[in-house]
């Protein structure tokens, strides 16, 4: 049975070595979707831990990096149990960290989520000119425009991206995530959602396809 109090703790410590043995020996045992989805959220709380750790100044910014590498491999390691197992692709998603800011981490996290939900994701990358999403999802036509930012700079990217891609006539639905991202600023982009957390981001893209 996997503990998952102990699983955010060494998350939150950066055990890598013992976070992963954890999940393979608990996808060995042929889990529910739902138990490894409780798991996918008990390694989002060691990375929450992870972030306190940062704002308190007892980790720097490349344990923050390191955290987001082994959480992605954290959820890369339980995929097998999350219900993507068939061929069929629930949707395709854009996403990208718009012009202007360079961070990734919260962008890589909800990919890999959602890639296990069963998503194609077409991660276009960090500092996305407006015309790189527009382009790109005129081609591709996805159901979902996912679009990052941690700089209180990329909510004026946002709002400028969105509005491009509406004025293409990219019908897509949007969805805006980052530390600077509230209901305010999401009704001000002109995104149809927003989320600071990846497995809601997940829930909502899946809300949107069903």
């Amino acid at each position: 049975m996997l503990d998952l109090k102990v699983l955010t703790e060494s998350l939150g410590e950066l055990e890598e070595d013992q976070v992963l043995d954890m999940l393979k020996e608990f996808v060995a045992t042929n889990p529910s979707e739902a138990e490894a989805l409780e798991a996918v959220a008990a390694c989002q709380a060691g990375m929450a831990v992870v972030g306190d750790l940062f704002e308190s100044g007892d980790y720097f910014v490349g344990d923050l990096i390191f955290a987001g590498e082994l959480l992605t491999e954290a959820i890369n390691t339980l995929k097998p149990a999350l219900g993507s197992g068939g061929s069929s692709v629930a949707g395709t998603i854009l996403i990208g960290t718009v012009h202007g800011d360079l961070h990734d981490i919260g962008k890589n996290i909800f990919k890999s989520m959602s890639e296990a939900a069963g998503f194609e994701v077409v991660d276009l990358g960090i500092d996305v000119e407006i015309s790189e999403f527009v382009e790109k999802a005129k081609a591709i036509n996805p159901q979902v425009i996912g679009m990052s930012g941690v700089l209180t700079l990329a909510i004026d990217s946002m709002k400028e991206t969105a509005e491009a891609l509406k004025a293409a006539g990219v019908p897509a639905k949007i969805i805006i995530g980052g530390n600077p991202v509230t209901k305010e600023v999401c009704d001000s982009v002109g995104a149809d959602a927003y989320t600071t957390n990846a497995a809601e981001g997940v829930k909502i893209c899946q809300g949107w396809v069903a």
